[in-house]
């Protein structure tokens, strides 16, 4: 049975920055570098994160080097990176240009010098290798709009890139993401036009970060990944996760999945989390963006314009 009880070494997070790894059936608190001894034999390491937190990023850079430590042929895969822009990431890490001509080049995330630089900063001293891994932004976006038919428009030097199998899903992964948009969105066992455009698009980012996965492991062979993505994507061994075990079943694949520790406990909960991962992370919650709904709906709506500025024609 599962520990319901909290370990005398297992404290609550402090700061934003904090993170408390915990092996969900014991209990049992790890460091990142006891993490990365358990890990130094798995083939994919997946890291889930709460984009922007602090806490799940700071933990990522201690485990890469950690698990650097143990393995030195790394690979670092990033959702934070879109394939088509995999020669200027290259080009960076050869030391051809700058990092800022790089952010430009590459559409880096407007969080990338307080979130990304310090892992693709250790790669590229170690010589290590950096996968753009996500789907083209342009491509999901309209996916999402048009439908999976939008692919016949993609030039060829960028469709070769992706999946040969771009929709592989789960019947799991459907209902989670038929939960998270709202039921108001789903008909009985299906979901109408528009959000069906929205999960193949959604299926698009998860297909192309698994297979690029693979492509990794087979130019790079004894490489260990370590995969950084949203948790969506990975918790619960869903989404890129399943995909990625569907492609290679025999594949050693370990998922850490964050998990917020409620202020107001002394214990992290366990329970409610215990299936996101293989192992998991308690991180302090962010403040709430907005207390004013009428201001995040604004927000939400100017958002939705900007992403919809551009046409799929």
């Amino acid at each position: 049975m599962p520990s319901t009880s909290s370990p005398k070494n297992l404290t609550m997070p402090q700061t934003l920055y904090d993170a408390r790894i915990v092996e969900p059936e014991s209990g049992a608190a790890l460091t990142p570098e006891q993490l990365a001894r358990r890990l130094a034999e798995t083939d994919v390491v997946i890291v889930g994160e709460y984009h922007g937190h602090q806490g799940s990023h700071l933990l990522q850079s201690r485990l890469q080097t950690a698990l650097h430590r143990q393995q030195p042929r790394q690979i670092l895969s990033m959702e934070q990176f879109n394939l088509d822009h995999q020669p200027e990431l290259d080009r960076y890490l050869k030391g051809e240009t700058g990092e800022t001509e790089m952010i430009e080049d590459a559409a880096a995330w407007d969080n990338y010098r307080a979130s990304y630089r310090p892992l693709v900063e250790f790669a590229r001293q170690k010589n290590l290798p950096v996968i753009a891994a996500n789907a083209p932004a342009d491509v999901v976006r309209c996916v999402g709009r048009k439908g999976p038919s939008y692919l016949d428009k993609v030039p060829e030097s960028i469709r070769q890139a992706m999946p040969s199998e771009p929709f592989m899903d789960t019947p799991a992964y459907r209902e989670k993401f038929a939960d998270a948009i709202g039921a108001s969105h789903r008909d009985e066992s299906t979901m109408n036009d528009r959000m069906e455009n929205t999960y193949k698009a959604q299926l698009l980012r998860d297909n192309t970060m698994a297979a690029r996965v693979l492509e990794s492991i087979g130019r790079y062979p004894g490489h260990q990944v370590l995969h950084l993505t949203g948790t969506f994507h990975s918790e619960d061994g869903l989404g890129t996760v399943a995909l990625l075990k569907q492609r290679a079943p025999k594949l050693s694949v370990a998922v850490i999945s964050p998990a917020f520790w409620p202020a107001t406990d002394t214990r992290p909960p366990l329970d409610q989390n215990q299936s996101k991962g293989d192992f998991l992370y308690f991180i302090q919650p962010l403040p709430d963006e907005f207390k004013d709904s009428g201001r995040e709906r604004e927000a939400m709506k100017a958002r939705f314009q900007r992403s919809t500025s551009k046409t799929c024609d």
